[in-house]
């Protein structure tokens, strides 16, 4: 992570399994203002990224995780779950097939645990595991001007018209690609050369549901290009983000979060993630059967929820905290937050028979009894 840059912008740092992050740069409202009306500059540095080499790579991961990786093709992606033969969480992740190799970006302080997950069921396989955080940092633009901050960075030649269609762009020397190929589909992804910053992967990566991109720097330049992405974002009325406003937006859209929102006790179809992470028309994978048997026989017993709270709550419930229904314990919470545009949320699960939109639940906490009403997603006023 790039500490002395983020201290020289005012940083004020927290961890996160393990790992530092930037809390915030002094006005975290302002940083959440700019993710949910214009763009926010994130350094993600701190995620566990590793790339799977070797010819058998793409077969290999197909049968590891919940999404279809054979019909990738490159420059494609897809987000998906690893699960345990019994159908249970330990990792979700963003897979983004390159030209060589594939790249998986998850939660950090994972990349041992999921390494050795995959480890073990390499046999005869050609397949390498490698660390990608050494050599590459993550920086992501969220936002709903995220593209229009991507653009100002020049480059895509933006503006230009090709000679040619479908010809490369020549700027100050270093090779750029066409504007019509900014990745517009979720997890795609373009690489760019340029002389100056190396190899650099942009992703089309939408994190809070709206749009969103991510760039795979190398280390060596990851400074200049956040420096770039900063100054293209207060042109367009944004600015650097932090953690505690990327939470905050992140919750107000309910997409769970893996460490918080899931774990190990969870399968991917009680977490609100079983229409973007799995698929039913793919060959065996690691917890398959369980997967594949719930959705055609059964149903879970809970399932992720949005809970509006009370509005004059002293202080936030905690992970595990407990929720009643007709006097009845019927779940708990995974996370809470004080949204400054939608006041106390959080997310949490809620079983069967009592998680219907509009049902109001019974919060019980250290600080005492308070209300939490079910609500649709995203939260709107």
């Amino acid at each position: 992570m790039l500490q002395e840059f983020h201290q020289s912008l005012g940083a004020r740092f927290a961890e996160l399994n393990g790992a530092s992050v930037v809390n915030d740069y002094g006005d975290w409202l302002a940083e959440h203002a700019s993710l949910r009306e214009t763009a926010g500059v994130l350094d993600l540095s701190f995620r566990s990224r590793i790339c799977l080499i070797g010819i058998d790579r793409v077969r290999f991961l197909h049968g590891q995780v919940t999404n279809d990786v054979k019909k990738l093709r490159t420059s494609e992606g897809c987000y998906a779950a690893i699960t345990t033969a019994k159908g249970k969480m330990e990792s979700d992740l963003n897979i983004f097939a390159l030209a060589d190799e594939l790249l998986l970006d998850f939660e950090p302080g994972l990349t041992e645990k999921i390494s050795a997950r995959l480890e073990k069921f390499i046999v005869a396989d050609d397949v390498q595991i490698v660390d990608a955080a050494p050599h590459y940092g993550l920086l992501s633009v969220q936002g709903p001007k995220a593209a229009e901050v991507i653009d100002a960075l020049g480059l895509f030649g933006w503006g230009e018209r090709p000679r040619e269609p479908l010809a490369p762009l020549v700027s100050a020397g270093s090779p750029v690609v066409s504007p019509h190929q900014l990745p517009s589909k979720a997890f795609a992804s373009v690489k760019i050369s340029d002389a100056t910053l190396g190899e650099i992967y942009l992703a089309n990566n939408p994190r809070l549901g709206t749009s969103g991109f991510d760039l795979f720097v190398p280390n060596n330049s990851l400074g200049a290009v956040a420096d770039k992405l900063i100054a293209a974002a207060k042109q367009a009325g944004g600015r650097a983000c932090g953690w505690q406003a990327f939470e905050t937006a992140r919750i107000e859209a309910g997409i769970p979060r893996f460490g918080a929102d899931m774990d190990e006790t969870n399968l991917p179809l009680e977490c609100g993630i079983e229409g973007r992470a799995v698929t039913y028309t793919k060959g065996c994978y690691i917890g398959q059967e369980v997967i594949n048997r719930i959705h055609s026989v059964g149903h879970v017993n809970r399932e992720l929820r949005a809970l509006r709270l009370a509005t004059d709550l002293d202080s936030l419930p905690q992970r595990g905290d407990k929720l009643f229904h007709a006097g009845k314990e019927v779940g708990h919470v995974t996370s809470a937050v004080k949204s400054p545009v939608f006041g106390n949320l959080a997310l949490g699960y809620v079983r069967r028979e009592a998680n219907q939109i509009g049902n109001e639940l019974i919060l019980l906490t250290a600080a005492g009894e308070n209300s939490a009403k079910i609500m649709p997603l995203p939260f709107v006023k």
